[in-house]
């Protein structure tokens, strides 16, 4: 079945690319983005980093903002629709526990470079929404549903409808506030003394 990308119509996962192929290709696009960012990042460039061809990589992915998109699910190392520990703080906290310190750096770095891009970049947005953010709200509303159904938190709790600005305003507010990274041990506190209480936690 094909899908439609920023106004470009790809079949499908056509190619023969293998999924330690795509990974390489992923990390370079990474590694590029991190050196001339968003704007600086061409096809042509992750073709000759790659050793690959440009028709390949338009047949594979169909466009820069989606392969920067996919890119950037590829590098996230949790997902939420793998977490399942019978509570609500055990899960948030499992999520975090999975995740690596300077990788959370990293991203966090990486998606502060996209921020200006993404505002002038409308498939960029769209992308990153379609292929990123979406799939991490489903998985967070997935938790907070199973949550719901286990009793823990009331179905009419208002902070229901925020818990994913919550979590993105931690990971904000830290750096633009304390000019600190993001680690772990901020995260678990932060779940702890924000997140929680507002559910009824």
């Amino acid at each position: 079945m094909a899908e439609t990308v920023a106004g470009t119509t790809v079949s499908a996962r056509r190619s023969r690319i293998t999924p330690e192929r795509a990974a390489e290709l992923y990390e370079a696009v990474l590694d590029l983005l991190r050196e001339v960012g968003y704007d600086g990042l061409t096809m042509d460039a992750v073709a000759t980093r790659t050793r690959s061809s440009k028709a390949t990589l338009y047949r594979q992915w169909g466009s820069k903002p989606e392969l920067v998109a996919r890119a950037l699910r590829h590098n996230k190392p949790v997902s939420l629709d793998d977490i399942d520990t019978g509570s609500l703080r055990g899960d948030l906290h499992q999520m975090v526990i999975r995740s690596d310190d300077c990788q959370m750096q990293r991203d966090a770095a990486l998606m502060r470079g996209l921020l200006h891009a993404v505002h002038e970049n409308p498939d960029l947005h769209e992308a990153l929404r379609n292929l990123l953010i979406e799939p991490e709200i489903t998985g967070l509303n997935t938790v907070l549903r199973r949550a719901v159904e286990r009793g823990e938190v009331a179905a009419d709790n208002p902070a229901l409808q925020y818990a994913v600005h919550v979590l993105i305003g931690g990971f904000a507010a830290r750096d633009l506030i304390e000019d600190r990274p993001v680690d772990g041990a901020f995260l678990a506190s932060y779940i702890d003394a924000v997140l929680l209480p507002a559910l009824g936690v």
